[in-house]
């Protein structure tokens, strides 16, 4: 029996796609500097996409800067070329595939994608990452399982380091953001797919 084919775009740290390799599918991550999106043809008979484009310039973490002469201003254009990219690939592959997502914090991307199929937070599944990420899903999916609907049911609520510390405080009645635990920087631990949903969703998507 043929591997399926996993096709896993601008993945980055190949985390969202860890669980279907160590299932034994045919995985193959497209991520810079050594494959491009852009100009990525993909095989035939792709069985699942997972798509994370660069979410720069639709994050609203960047209206901070807006005013700051120092910071590129938001290019919408710029941001679309992953995006474009990773929608036309999902076209030439739509007839054989059994499901495809596309991933991007909540933030000014459906502007463009209208409104996600789905949104969750990292806190809601099994797994390390037990703060909050709001970040949203389009495409067509198996709705992964929610583990968690009241954060303090977690054995290891609320037992976040916080990095901020002159600018949050650990209180019970906020539950704890991955700005708490990055300070707005680390921006490769903030783009990580989180564990307990990347196995969740690899559950519901098989």
């Amino acid at each position: 029996m043929r591997e399926k084919i996993i096709i896993s775009l601008c993945g980055g740290t190949g985390a969202w796609e860890r669980p279907y390799l160590e299932a034994g599918y045919d995985v193959r991550l497209i991520t810079l500097p050594e494959q491009d999106v852009v100009t990525y043809v993909p095989p035939e008979n792709v069985y699942g996409i997972l798509a994370a484009p660069p979410c720069t310039m639709f994050s609203l973490a960047r209206n901070r800067y807006d005013n700051d002469p120092r910071v590129k201003p938001r290019d919408f254009a710029a941001g679309m070329n992953s995006v474009n990219a990773c929608m036309r690939i999902i076209f030439q592959c739509q007839d054989s595939l059994a499901f495809w997502v596309l991933e991007n914090p909540v933030g000014l991307l459906y502007k463009f994608l209208s409104k996600p199929l789905y949104t969750f937070d990292p806190w809601w599944f099994d797994g390390i990452e037990n703060w909050s990420k709001r970040t949203a899903l389009w495409g067509k999916f198996n709705i992964p399982q929610r583990r968690y609907f009241v954060y303090e049911d977690r054995a290891d609520a609320y037992n976040v380091r916080i990095r901020c510390k002159k600018r949050y405080s650990l209180r019970k009645s906020k539950i704890p953001s991955i700005a708490d635990i990055t300070c707005g920087g680390q921006s490769e631990k903030r783009a990580i797919t989180p564990s307990g949903f990347a196995r969740a969703f690899y559950e519901v998507n098989q």
